[in-house]
């Protein structure tokens, strides 16, 4: 389950910094920008992600490995 944790925080941390990157370069690749239902706020959902994906290191770092 740590593992899995890693994994899933470590794909919304390049999703997360991907989508900043968009937003202030237009280096155009990511998740973000091609959602359509998240238009206008592809920063927000971005600061999300990294976020999330601290959250999930977290999770992870408190978890016992088995």
């Amino acid at each position: 389950m740590k593992q899995v944790l890693e994994i899933l925080g470590f794909l919304a941390l390049v999703q997360g910094v991907a989508g900043l990157v968009h937003e202030f370069t237009d280096w155009n690749w990511g998740l973000v920008q091609r959602l359509g239902f998240l238009d206008g706020y592809e920063v927000y959902a971005s600061v999300t992600l990294l976020v999330l994906g601290v959250a999930l290191f977290a999770a992870a770092g408190s978890r016992k490995s088995v």
